[in-house]
């Protein structure tokens, strides 16, 4: 158990926001991708959470929070007229990524706010302990 409890759950969620930031920027940076290494365009990443009873931190009945599988968007992509681009077909259309960036920068802001709460409750846990080991010290 830790000295700081619940710090194995804020640990938990930092971890899976993490890895949702590294999907969105992964569809932001593929955004323009037309052809990958299967010859097809960039399809859009989502990172799936899910809940988790944790029994190992001995609270009975605590959820943890993981992220249980990368998803693919197999949605299509929108065409767009681009007759001297090398992957446009015979009418000059180019298959894009299935990725809106304006939706990715929503995702990343939210993102981002929920990072910045865990982190705030780790700030706030490691304040209460540090006081609460100071009780009874002599000064």
């Amino acid at each position: 158990m830790s000295i700081i409890p619940g710090i194995e759950l804020v640990s938990a969620s930092l971890q899976a926001e993490k890895i949702r930031l590294e999907c969105i920027t992964q569809n932001i940076i593929n955004a323009q991708t037309t052809r990958g290494a299967n010859g097809m365009p960039y399809q859009k990443q989502d990172a799936v959470f899910e809940a988790v009873l944790d029994k190992s931190l001995g609270l009975e009945g605590l959820q943890s929070v993981r992220v249980s599988k990368i998803m693919k968007d197999e949605s299509a992509g929108s065409k767009m007229h681009k007759p001297g681009h090398p992957h446009a077909d015979a009418h000059g259309m180019v298959e894009m990524p299935n990725v809106k960036i304006h939706e990715e920068m929503v995702n990343m802001i939210s993102s981002s706010r929920a990072f910045e709460a865990s982190l705030s409750v780790a700030h706030t846990a490691e304040g209460l302990a540090r006081k609460t080991l100071s009780i009874g010290r002599l000064n």
